[in-house]
């Protein structure tokens, strides 16, 4: 008695093969839909590219606590990994859309409609998009519905059968399929390479900002005094290049913001709304400032801090324009791409350093701080003062209104925390027996520090030798040299005092809801 018959010799392979052409359809399809939309937004705005308006709109929903780990682990990188993130997942997707396909093509066709119209939406909420940055969606998804039904239709047409016979040419069939593939897939990428050329060629905001020039201050920042860089090999600059100052903002694609149409308007609780452009702005004697900035997911020893010689007006005098009304306690400032953050109204005017900043470390603002205009202010973290991209200043209450990231949890206010790193030596680091040279950087801004202390290996705190202060708002570097350093595995731990004489905490606190805290440590091996 013979045994049934599940299946004819490699049908499980001939399956497995077509719906891997079936996944290649939707991933081809895919492809060519975010390139088509991709090339056709090079001609408006970033905001209309759906890629940058599923990543920003990513951005908004993600809740505090998920923020501060990307942060954590990729730092800088966050907006990186992101990409790979979502371009991970959209490879799965459209694979699975493809495979759907195999069998209900109209299912799968829908599928990419529904994501088409989603992505439209998004755009739609993105901060100064109108009904035209709607059409790069709206011809990307006409091109993957065009792109699935054809591709589809190739695959299934591959290894067909007729009265359960396999065809005569599936060789031929296959190969038609893969041409078919690789021209979608080579129309995809000539469709993205053209955008990146089209931008190129339109240059614009980038070759403004290369021709401007920057006028002289009317108040110049005071000569670095010297002996402001630390004495220890390793040691990071005093400035911070700007190439290498972090950048941690909620902008998936930089925003291009162009001098001759940017415009702040100052308005809300005010007596007379104000309105200035960036040339009344560059006429209106602009002073230097060295004002160190923190990112207030900087861990424990982080490196989310950055020095810079800020050139900007005082924004004190562009709110004594407008003439705040009482009881306004705040300044809710929005960027061009939406992001927004409250800053207590009296910090704006009690003196201090807060600038509308048009150039940084001598030149005008890159593109990626802030290019036009960007706010700084000594002694808040940046999520809540320091918004680049600037357009618009509403004056306001804290009761009233709240700003991008408080309304996720973070703090109001949030004023820097006195803190201390060690910068040399690097943990982990492996040094040569004998001297040993430990250095860092401290900051209480607006205060100013008085002292470092150094613990090595638990033991007694031994005062470090403080380099030149150059500001209360900017950093101070410190040194110690460890001569009697033995060969083996040793720790440094570091805490500052600030011209009050106040200590730093030790008690450790995470970056969420107002900045971390704790005493920064090294581990590291002699010898």
């Amino acid at each position: 008695m013979s045994t049934p018959q599940t299946g004819t010799p490699g049908s499980g392979a001939r399956a497995s093969a077509r719906t891997g052409r079936h996944a290649l359809a939707g991933v081809v399809a895919a492809a060519l839909m975010f390139g088509g939309a991709q090339f056709v937004s090079a001609f408006l705005a970033p905001a209309s590219s759906p890629l940058v308006a599923a990543g920003a709109w990513f951005i908004d929903i993600t809740p505090a606590w998920l923020k501060d780990l990307a942060i954590g682990l990729f730092g800088t990188a966050d907006k990186l990994a992101l990409g790979v993130s979502i371009g991970i997942m959209a490879l799965i997707g459209s694979a699975a859309i493809g495979i759907v396909s195999r069998r209900w093509l109209r299912a799968g066709l829908l599928m990419v409609a529904l994501i088409g119209a989603a992505l439209m939406a998004a755009v739609g909420t993105r901060a100064g998009t109108n009904t035209v940055d709607l059409l790069p969606t709206a011809a990307g998804t006409v091109l993957g519905l065009a792109a699935l039904r054809w591709l589809t239709t190739r695959a299934a047409r591959t290894g067909a059968t007729h009265a359960g016979e396999v065809r005569t040419r599936p060789a031929a069939d296959r190969r038609s399929f893969l041409r078919a593939a690789v021209l979608g897939a080579a129309g995809a990428v000539v469709l993205g390479a053209g955008s990146r050329v089209v931008e190129a060629v339109r240059g614009g905001v980038r070759q403004v900002r290369e021709a401007i020039r920057l006028p002289a201050p009317t108040r110049p920042a005071a000569p670095l005094p010297s002996g402001v860089q630390a004495p220890v090999a390793g040691m990071p600059a005093y400035t911070t290049p700007n190439a290498q100052f972090y950048r941690i903002d909620t902008a998936l694609v930089v925003p291009e913001v162009d001098p001759g149409s940017w415009r702040l308007r100052v308005h809300g609780m005010v007596e007379q709304e104000v309105e200035l452009s960036y040339a009344e702005l560059m006429e209106s004697g602009l002073v230097e400032a060295d004002v160190t900035l923190t990112c207030v997911s900087n861990a424990v020893g982080g490196d989310l801090a950055g020095n810079a010689r800020w050139l900007g007006l005082p924004l004190r005098q562009v709110l004594e324009r407008a003439r705040p009304l009482p009881g306004a306690d705040m300044v809710l400032s929005t960027s061009a791409d939406g992001f927004s953050a409250s800053t207590p109204l009296e910090v704006l005017r009690d003196g201090r350093n807060a600038l509308l900043a048009v150039g940084m470390n001598g030149e005008p603002l890159p593109l990626e701080h802030g290019f036009p205009v960007r706010m700084v202010v000594p002694g808040l973290y940046g999520f809540v003062s320091a918004t680049k991209w600037v357009v618009d200043l509403e004056v306001t209450r804290f009761a009233d209104k709240q700003a991008y990231w408080t309304a996720r949890g973070w703090d109001e206010r949030a004023p820097i925390k006195l803190a201390s790193r060690v910068d040399v030596p690097r943990g982990f680091a492996r040094l040569p027996a004998g001297t040993v040279d430990i250095g860092g950087t401290a900051w209480a801004q607006g205060i100013g520090i008085s002292r470092v202390e150094v613990q090595l290996d638990g033991g007694d705190w031994r005062e470090a030798v403080l380099a030149a202060e150059a500001t209360v708002d900017s950093w101070r570097q410190w040194s110690y040299r460890w001569e009697d350093a033995e060969p083996g595995d040793h720790t440094a731990r570091v805490r500052a005092y600030d011209a009050t004489g106040a200590q730093q905490t030790g008690e450790r606190a995470d970056p969420i809801p107002n900045g971390a805290s704790g005493w920064h440590e090294v581990r590291f091996t002699v010898g």
